[in-house]
């Protein structure tokens, strides 16, 4: 791989990250510098932090943020399932984020494994 665009957890990733702008776009002004906000940081470390994992020279640090990328994933889970109970999302968004994340977390767990 010569860059970290060639992983396929951050492709995944940045595919969720998309989607997430996206539909936080049609969230109450209310949650600008809320849940909205909250949502937009998590899923954007996901992608970050593989890429800066991607260029990390050990195999423990390179780990490391992969594990950092897996827990903001399990935080964009819970904040999505807040904005579903909420209202934020309507059926179709919430169900497209939701095999979004699974499919990240499926791949991403799959890359740290294979990281020796």
């Amino acid at each position: 791989m010569k860059t970290f665009k060639d992983i396929i957890a951050w492709q995944k990733g940045y595919d969720l990250t998309l989607q997430i702008y996206k539909t936080t776009n049609s969230f109450p002004k209310n949650e600008e510098f809320g849940l909205k906000a909250q949502l937009r940081r998590a899923s954007v470390s996901i992608i970050s932090n593989i890429a800066e994992g991607f260029k990390k020279i050990s195999t423990k640090e390179r780990k490391h943020f992969y594990k950092i990328a897996e827990c903001s994933l399990e935080e964009v889970k819970c904040q999505t399932m807040l904005a579903n109970d909420l209202n934020y999302l309507n059926s179709s968004n919430y169900e497209l984020i939701s095999n979004l994340e699974n499919e990240t977390g499926r791949i991403l767990y799959g890359w740290i494994a294979s990281q020796s």
